[in-house]
């Protein structure tokens, strides 16, 4: 058992090698053991992924998807499909932005040049939350039963650390770098040390502390 910062990672390693171009990870919850969906792993490999136009649309006060992983130089759309206006901004580091009070779709898509980690916030539904992670590396996201599987080139030797992160991290700014066994058969299990969803997200309202002080 590995523990880096808010992470845990348990593995299981069989005798048997695993097919090298279908790596397996089940992501969980520390706290309660269920599945984890939205948790993003990445690999150590680039990928030369060519620009693609994506979709952040806010649809019933959410972001849709709540996590999206794009390559840097991809422009995202922020398409509102509500009844209600949103005003759409980030502080991040890796993009700072605001889409001022608006319905349908912007005239024009943000782009999002920089890797690394973007939290979206709307300042005038505080319980809507987003984020957009932008890398050049092989990754793949766990859905609701937390599973995922990642292709790996035969050639390659299998790497021994890969990158996770999901948004209930307590650090969720950035990525965690873990060790890792992939040579077993069986999935590979991430148990996460991560924060509840409350009915009202602290990091939530300091966002938007934040927005109004500026």
């Amino acid at each position: 058992m590995t523990c880096k910062q808010a992470l845990v990672l348990c593995f299981t390693v069989a005798p048997m090698l695993a097919v090298a171009d279908n790596l397996r990870f089940q992501v969980t919850d520390a706290g309660n053991g269920k599945p984890l969906a939205d948790a993003v792993i990445v690999l150590p490999l680039p990928v030369d992924e060519t620009t693609a136009d994506a979709r952040m649309v806010q649809e019933n006060r959410q972001f849709v998807p709540h996590v999206m992983v794009v390559p840097p130089g991809t422009d995202v759309a922020f398409p509102n499909r509500d009844n209600t206006q949103h005003h759409v901004y980030s502080f991040s580091p890796a993009k700072t932005f605001e889409i001022e009070l608006y319905a349908g779709v912007p005239e024009a898509p943000v782009n999002f040049g920089t890797t690394g980690v973007v939290e979206l916030g709307c300042n005038i539904h505080d319980q809507m939350q987003g984020f957009i992670l932008v890398t050049d590396q092989h990754h793949g996201v766990t859905r609701e039963q937390g599973a995922v599987s990642l292709d790996w080139p035969d050639e390659r030797p299998l790497p021994d650390q890969v990158r996770v992160w999901h948004p209930r991290l307590v650090n969720n700014t950035e990525l965690v770098d873990v060790a890792v066994d992939l040579t077993g058969s069986d999935p590979v299990t991430l148990t996460l040390n991560v924060r509840p969803e409350p009915e009202t997200d602290s990091s939530l309202q300091r966002l938007q502390q934040r927005f109004r002080e500026l």
